[in-house]
């Protein structure tokens, strides 16, 4: 075997087919030898152990001609075990490659997996066990795919809306997929699953987390699994199990099917901590490989790790390896998988700088100035889990964030709460007041009422308090304040008046975040009401409380429809759809949206603080879109009145008249799911009752037309 080893080349880094051979390079920069590892076809046992002798730099490498896609391997790395100085080494431990493309087997729990020995004070000391038989393989790939020019759709973000799915709970009782397929990538192919998104009107699916990963140990123990996936091992490699035999050409087949039919394809991305956890944790790749380069340690006990993510590590994003790692990673989704852009999972933890969070960190630069990712869509979580890491609004120009200022403020408005005029206007417009520097567009609020992490639609409505006993931890995980309103009694009820309430509520919801300026995200199943029975952290529940039901009831249908509704009004008015921010108090003759009282005068100071007031109307103007076609012409739509009632009882509205002297037609009331089967018009100063907490959207009407423009 040895005489078959060959010098190989440092890049690029990883297990690389080349046609005649592969060629394995691993950077470690304080290993004092590598050994690479191969395994028979099931990765049960080890058949070679091949020292890397060839070191470039910091790279490891070689290239054995006689390795071939399917190949199995892991690598040992021996060096210094000393926690004290930052470095956990330990050769017994079989070791992933940070640049494994796919894995085989799963992590099986044991005390073989931890490169120190367990028991009081014994931290420190390393152990002796082999643990191959324990931990996930790596598995050299062929990339060879036929694409059929397939690329990115590049759906510009401001027409983007977003649709958050998972990829097995989307699929896993649908009857329309085989069964073979259900909760697989395969299963986001069949035609009933696309046409499905496709009819309600989504632009762009954002999957959870597809790179590998494990389920904790404590959930283990407990028989619970980790279903939303943030617990990486490998980077590079779609996880296998949503694949029915090949992870890497089932999910490139994913992504070419949605392509082909105009979806685009988002997935969130975890680069702010790896499974292997704090200093009392398994050693299952970059601990064992390099843990004082992978790592931000804590400078004053290189035993202890600094903590961002809430989850016991955090990658060192300044250093320039692990930089490269992620920029590797990124191109690799982007140009071998055709991801359209990522979601970055608590993205503060990317930015930080000797504690601090820098918005012109290397990080940001790096994306900044690179031709591909550039280009894609780019969205952060902007916070991570430290006292100081709440940073929205501060992410770099071109970037997108997940807006939970919008959340909170909209949720509380329709709960009731007084005073929040101002603040529901302020995140209708996209929220200037985060977002309005660096000549960001109101696309760079990610806007959402729910999404996987907290309550779903349904049970915002139906819940006061989280219920999360199902996760075993004595209901004491998952955010305590939801500003949820369950319209009158706790849980699920027959009570008629109530189950209408909370309809109409959803209803609301779902008309406020797709008339808002920004990009509308919608939690798959929130278009029917899908519940968690009051979870409000479903992290570990992968069974039928998180997958999606396909047995509509007719309730569940008749949201359906009234969401359909909503998305085709909003991709049909380019109002809705903005390039520049409005403010408010603005001249009320140059803005392009204008803000009314319900008697029918200007909305101005002091008028907005006021803390009774539930009620106001919105009027976007068409004309004023700010957008041009491809040819330099102005956008034009329609223009809009909206109107809204957050009180308790009917309100009376004097309605404004047309900005062109037009006439308002009703367009959807959502007191009125089904809508009126006779068309109603409205002239300026016409009286219009909206019943209580409601919404009423009118569009203009031309006399001499037979329709709207």
């Amino acid at each position: 075997m040895e005489s078959a080893i060959e010098v190989g080349r440092p890049f690029p880094l990883g297990a690389s087919w080349e046609g005649s051979g592969v060629n394995f390079a691993l950077y470690s920069a304080h290993a004092e030898a590598v050994e690479l590892c191969l395994f028979e076809t099931h990765g049960m046992r080890e058949t070679a152990r091949i020292p890397m002798i060839h070191r470039t730099g910091d790279i490891w490498h070689c290239f054995l001609p006689s390795a071939r896609p399917g190949t199995i391997y892991g690598f040992r790395v021996h060096g210094p075990y000393v926690p004290k100085d930052g470095h956990r080494f330990n050769a017994n431990k079989l070791l992933i490659d940070p640049y494994a493309k796919s894995l085989i087997g799963d992590l099986r729990w044991d005390e073989a997996l931890f490169g120190y020995r367990q028991g009081p004070k014994q931290e420190w000391r390393a152990d002796g066990r082999d643990s191959q038989q324990f931990v996930p393989k790596c598995v050299v790939i062929d990339p060879t795919f036929n694409w059929d020019g397939d690329r990115q759709l590049n759906v510009p973000m401001a027409d983007t809306i977003l649709y958050e799915l998972h990829v097995k709970g989307f699929t896993q009782l649908h009857s329309g997929v085989p069964p073979e397929w259900r909760g697989k990538y395969l299963g986001l192919t069949v035609p009933a699953v696309i046409d499905y998104l496709k009819s309600l009107g989504v632009t762009t699916i954002a999957l959870l987390p597809c790179q590998s990963f494990v389920s904790e140990q404590k959930l283990v123990v407990n028989g619970l699994h980790n279903y939303w996936g943030h617990n990486p091992v490998a980077l590079f490699a779609p996880d296998r199990r949503y694949a029915v035999k090949d992870p890497t050409v089932e999910f490139k087949t994913m992504v070419k099917k949605l392509h082909a039919a105009g979806i685009e394809v988002v997935m969130s991305i975890g680069f702010n901590h790896t499974a292997e956890v704090d200093e009392t944790g398994p050693t299952l790749s970059f601990r064992g490989i390099d843990n004082k380069t992978y790592y931000l340690l804590d400078q004053q006990d290189f035993r202890q790790y600094r903590d961002y993510s809430g989850c016991g590590n955090t990658l060192n994003a300044e250093h320039p390896q692990v930089l490269k790692l992620m920029m590797d990673c990124l191109r690799y989704w982007a140009s071998e998988m055709h991801i359209d852009g990522f979601r970055f999972d608590l993205a503060s933890s990317l930015a930080r700088r000797d504690d601090d969070f820098d918005p012109g960190g290397s990080f940001f630069n790096v994306i900044h100035q690179d031709p591909l990712l550039s280009h894609l869509k780019l969205m952060a979580e902007p916070w991570d889990k430290q006292p100081d890491s709440y940073h929205l609004g501060r992410f770099p120009a071109g970037w997108s964030e997940w807006n939970d200022q919008f959340r909170d403020g909209v949720r509380q408005f329709w709960r009731g709460q007084g005073g929040l005029r101002q603040t529901f206007a302020t995140r209708l417009l996209g929220s200037p007041d985060l977002f309005h520097h660096q000549r960001r567009e109101p696309s760079a609020s990610i806007n959402v009422v729910t999404y996987h992490d907290g309550f779903t639609l349904h049970d915002l409505v139906t819940y006061n308090q989280k219920h999360n006993e199902a996760n075993l931890d004595d209901n004491r995980d998952g955010a305590e304040e939801n500003y949820s309103w369950n319209c009158g009694t706790e849980g699920e009820t027959d009570d008629a008046a109530i189950n209408q309430l909370r309809d109409r509520q959803k209803r609301n919801f779902l008309t406020t975040l797709m008339l808002a300026q920004g990009v509308p995200l919608l939690l798959s199943g929130d278009e029917y009401g899908r519940t968690q029975a009051g979870n409000n952290n479903a992290f570990c529940q992968d069974n039928e409380l998180s997958w999606m039901s396909w047995n509509f009831s007719a309730r569940e249908r008749e949201l359906q429809a009234f969401v359909k509704r909503l998305i085709a009004l909003r991709k049909s008015q380019p109002a809705l759809r903005r390039r520049q921010f409005e403010v408010l108090n603005a001249e009320q003759n140059s803005q392009a949206i204008t803000w009314f009282e319900a008697s029918g005068d200007h909305l101005d100071e002091p008028a907005w603080q006021q803390w009774s007031a539930r009620a106001l109307a919105m009027l976007i103007n068409g004309r004023k879109t700010g957008l041009v076609s491809a040819n330099g012409e102005p956008v034009l739509g329609d223009h809009l009145l909206v109107l809204f009632n957050a009180r308790n009882d009917a309100q009376q509205f004097t309605v404004p008249s047309p900005p062109d002297g037009a006439l308002w037609q009703l367009v959807l009331d959502t007191s009125e799911p089904l809508g009126s089967s006779t068309p109603v018009y409205f002239n300026g100063k016409d009286t219009f009752r909206l019943e209580q907490r409601s919404i009423a959207i009118l569009i203009e009407y031309v006399v001499e037309a037979s329709t709207p423009r």
